[in-house]
């Protein structure tokens, strides 16, 4: 019954599709994982930090409707557990099991004392790149585009007159959904946030030199004329500590449960196999 359901469960976890769906390799390889990981749990099972470990039936009992979710009628459900050899009470049994041994290694993985602030500052300045904001603003510009010498003085003078009149956010955003030919225009111009490297270079050697709240010169990029607004200048540079310490230690233990997780589930397959080799 227990491979039975791995393999029901495996077969949409692995190909999102029902066992009868599988082809013949998918099927093989769902049969191998369940193996495995069958004989992975009763292993779990086994050891004495199973002893006193208990699910609710609640949470039995939310796993399985997420499982009878999957199917648009009650029938091909019932039809699929039965081509499996499994009915409702089988799954849920099954599914005991299951969240018994997640609940077993979840109590294994608290036993892991958390990392320390220690821990963290020496990270911190192990990964000094992690942990280095790239210079970036909030902008905004209008743009206007011409075809021909004539059109290019008419767009100089609509930017200029944008220039001389826009100059708070609130117009600039106004004279954006007027003049600007950019789709944009539907934002107020707002390009967002945008880090080095994301601009043509001429507009970016000029947004990254305007102070917040000033607007640019006119200034001229393949697409068109622009005058660009800095709406923010976002911190930038080394993150200080104090501001991703409580992310670092959180990262690090976690780190721990799963690598001392990791090394727990290989020793019971390092037991197993010793006293395989001590039966006479």
């Amino acid at each position: 019954m227990g491979i039975a359901y791995l393999q029901f469960k495996l077969a949409w976890r692995l190909f999102r599709k029902p066992p009868s769906g599988l082809s013949e390799v998918e099927s093989e390889r769902v049969q191998c994982v369940a193996r495995r990981q069958a004989d992975l749990e009763q292993q779990v099972l086994n050891t004495m930090e199973a002893a006193g470990v208990v699910v609710p039936d609640r949470v039995v009992q939310e796993h399985f409707a997420q499982i009878r979710s999957r199917y648009a009628v009650g029938d091909e459900f019932h039809a699929d557990l039965a081509d499996n050899g499994l009915d409702e009470a089988m799954v849920h049994d099954a599914l005991y099991r299951e969240l018994r041994v997640e609940a077993v290694i979840e109590k294994v993985a608290a036993r892991t004392p958390p990392a320390s602030l220690v821990d963290a500052e020496l990270y911190y300045r192990a990964h000094p790149a992690s942990f280095d904001r790239p210079e970036a603003r909030r902008l905004s510009h209008v743009l206007v585009t011409y075809d021909t010498a004539a059109e290019r003085v008419t767009a100089c003078k609509v930017l200029s007159h944008v220039r001389s009149q826009a100059l708070s956010s609130a117009r600039f955003g106004e004279a954006a959904l007027q003049y600007s030919h950019c789709p944009t225009a539907m934002q107020a111009g707002s390009l967002g946030t945008v880090r080095r490297g994301q601009l043509f270079p001429d507009i970016e050697a000029v947004a990254f030199a305007l102070a917040q709240d000033q607007l640019s010169d006119i200034v001229e990029s393949p697409v068109g004329l622009h005058v660009v607004r800095c709406d923010e200048i976002l911190p930038w540079g080394p993150v200080p500590f104090d501001e991703v310490a409580p992310r670092i230690v959180a990262a690090l233990t976690e780190r721990r449960r799963e690598s001392n997780c990791r090394a727990w589930l290989r020793s019971l397959s390092a037991c197993d196999a010793a006293e395989v080799a001590e039966v006479p």
